[in-house]
């Protein structure tokens, strides 16, 4: 059972970095090694909690997964590019810490390349969660940077299959029938229907993934991204996605716990952590010149590396098989806990500056782009439409539909996913492709002549951002924006916009819909 104190550190804890502006996962790791430290909780129960968090991320992000982005060149030869260049440097570091900590024996050759290759990759849990923070999911920067992080994990699925001394079971062959069971579970999820039975059925389905994979002798988190991408591009898929979301979290609380209980640090092992950690801040420079050679923008670039800027959980793993197997001493995974602590850190405090550090240096970094960047990251046109709404999710469609009837013609929505843009055109509907909190859109937007722009994207946080930047930018028009709360109504209220509260304002919605209707079928 998980302690009550444990559960009011990490709540306290994460509250305090959330009133400071930073990620509450912050305060989680903080909670964790001092509970670490105090011998609170059950390590085992919290361990498995922490597991069944990173099977249901995995899941859930299988259920968003299109295979065809994992083929494009932006992403496997990146990925690849990042590994040649990373871990022969890491690997030189390992080798050379024992002139700077004579303490330390010198690593064997192979350990540390085991451990360089380890510590190439990034964290899937932290990437993921600060673009859910940041609403930031669909964007271009974010489906990048998570196609890069799926292609690690198989990486390091490879890596564990070699590594072992038991090859997979010989049923392990049986899972090429998996696209069979596609149709029975899509009928299964849509009798779940829309409550808890929606919610039990995802999860027990990432669990018995995870169970079959493990049972396989493979890796159980490729279980749970499998049966996540067999419900993918389903009607319930997003459903069965946002309905999970909260569950995930809680247990993913756990997973940032966990790694204080590896033990606490010696000064010595202080010295090495924070050296790797700095190593770290290698990486988004290097992710950086490998997307803009492969011709995207500058600001994809940018935000795509410095969600990478993490040491992974994998790390973890790679150095308790090696403490198992003799190779390596058991401190060494304390350091690489603290280290993807430290890393976590660093990395929360670039992401939380990016979108400052780019409307500073943008114009500059532009330079750096390809002169052919690739057709989804050239600009678009909004031609002469008179209202934009920027989001085309449920909010935003409706009130394009309701809009068109007043005034055809003369709106465009704005679409951070390419794909849902092209549906909507193909639809009939005026939709371009762009990312509505992407300063660089905005000011090629010709945002003067526009009557009124409505604001409808999913997170409030990049609600306000985007207000914001279109009052900095001089626009002087309507603005209207969806809120879900009384504060965040209050919030968008002070910035001059018409806010329209999703939750206390629906019956009204409804009354007027249902009014319309009565005064086209009265007398």
């Amino acid at each position: 059972m998980i302690e009550p104190l444990l559960l009011a550190l990490a709540f306290l804890a994460g509250l305090v970095f959330r009133r400071i502006d930073m990620p509450p996962l912050l305060g989680f790791l903080v909670a964790g090694f001092i509970a670490g430290a105090l011998e609170l909780g059950d390590r085992q129960v919290i361990s498995l909690m922490a597991d069944v968090g990173v099977v249901l991320l995995l899941f859930t992000i299988g259920l968003k997964l299109k295979v065809r982005e994992l083929l494009a060149p932006r992403i496997w030869a990146s990925a690849s590019l990042h590994a040649l260049l990373v871990v022969p440097l890491t690997t030189l570091v390992l080798l050379s810490l024992h002139y700077l900590l004579p303490q330390y024996s010198a690593l064997s050759g192979q350990t540390a390349w085991i451990l360089a290759f380890a510590l190439s990759f990034s964290s899937t849990v932290f990437a993921v969660k600060i673009f859910e923070q940041r609403g930031e999911g669909a964007a271009l920067h974010a489906q990048v940077a998570v196609g890069i992080l799926i292609l690690q994990d198989l990486m390091a699925v490879a890596f564990l299959l070699l590594s072992s001394d038991h090859a997979p079971s010989a049923w392990a062959l049986s899972l090429l029938l998996l696209p069979l069971l596609r149709r029975p579970l899509l009928k299964l999820l849509h009798l779940a229907g829309h409550g808890e039975l929606l919610v039990l059925f995802g999860l027990s389905l990432a669990l018995a993934g995870a169970w079959l994979f493990e049972l396989l002798q493979l890796k159980a988190g490729l279980g749970a991204l499998l049966f996540g991408m067999l419900l993918a591009n389903s009607s319930k898929s997003v459903e069965l996605y946002k309905s999970l979301l909260s569950l995930k979290d809680i247990f993913l609380t756990a997973f940032f716990l966990s790694i204080g209980y590896y033990g606490l640090p010696s000064a010595a092992m202080w010295l090495v952590a924070l050296l790797l950690a700095l190593l770290v801040l290698l990486r988004p420079l290097i992710y950086f010149g490998l997307l803009l050679l492969l011709r995207l923008r500058a600001r994809t670039s940018l935000l795509a590396g410095l969600a990478l800027s993490s040491y992974s959980e994998f790390g973890l793993i790679v150095a308790a098989l090696a403490v198992k197997e003799g190779l390596l001493a058991a401190e060494w995974l304390t350091i690489l806990a603290l280290a993807m602590a430290l890393s976590l850190f660093v990395a929360a405090a670039l992401n939380r500056r990016a979108a400052g550090f780019y409307r500073r240096f943008g114009e500059t970094l532009q330079i750096l782009e390809r002169d052919r960047l690739l057709p989804l990251e050239r600009r678009v046109s909004l031609g002469d439409a008179d209202i934009l709404i920027f989001g085309m999710g449920r909010i935003g469609s409706g009130a394009y539909d309701y809009l068109s009837g007043h005034y055809p013609g003369r709106i465009v929505g704005i679409e951070e996913n390419a794909e849902k843009a092209e549906q909507m055109r193909r639809e009939g509907l005026r939709c371009v492709a762009s990312d509505a909190s992407d300063g660089d859109f905005l000011r090629h937007a010709v945002l003067v002549p526009r009557r009124l722009i409505l604001v409808c994207l999913s997170n409030h946080r990049e609600n306000v951002q985007v207000v914001e930047m279109l009052q900095e930018l001089g626009y002087s028009g309507k603005l209207a924006a969806i809120s879900r709360f009384p504060d965040e109504q209050q919030e968008l209220q002070a910035l001059g916009c018409i806010s329209f509260n999703l939750y206390a304002e629906a019956g009204y919605g409804f009354a007027e819909r249902v009014a319309e209707e009565l005064d086209l079928i009265g007398p």
